[in-house]
């Protein structure tokens, strides 16, 4: 077991949620459940987001998740962008700079390594230049990113 695990906190929908998060990430496996008894609901359960591993409760409604806290997901394609943002955002709430909150409230951060490294170029008009343009996106586009780094 990896030395700090996320717990999340759900409101009766933990199976669900887990069910759905391993069918969206290809290196994805469910762990160890733990049940209200023989056929009963999903109290805590454990599984795997590549490679990462998640701790979960059915706890009830008095936490809520909150954008403090988000998964960030480090994407190496326009692609694979497009693939986690709308299979992440279905049913939640899409936000501004690569964030969406999914139907179960959790916050993600859906972003290219591509911004990362154009945000980090030594010329800070450049990197001004793609701030800019991240701050006007909802989803990160990755050549309007490359448009703006250019000043195109």
């Amino acid at each position: 077991m990896q030395k700090i695990t996320p717990f999340l906190w759900f409101n009766g929908q933990l199976e669900e949620a887990m069910t759905f998060y391993t069918s969206i990430f290809p290196n994805s496996k469910v762990g160890k459940i733990h049940r209200y008894g023989a056929g009963g609901g999903v109290v805590t359960a454990t599984f795997e987001l590549e490679e990462q591993q998640f701790m979960a409760l059915n706890g009830g409604p008095q936490f809520t998740f909150s954008p403090a806290i988000s998964l960030f997901v480090d994407c190496e394609t326009q692609e694979e962008v497009d693939e986690l943002w709308d299979k992440l955002s279905a049913g939640g709430e899409k936000d501004q700079c690569g964030w969406l909150r999914d139907k179960f409230g959790v916050s993600w951060q859906i972003i290219p390594a591509a911004l990362g490294e154009m945000l980090r170029d030594h010329d800070p008009a450049r990197s001004r230049r793609v701030m800019d343009a991240m701050l006007q996106m909802q989803k990160i586009d990755i050549q309007g990113l490359k448009r703006a780094y250019e000043g195109v």
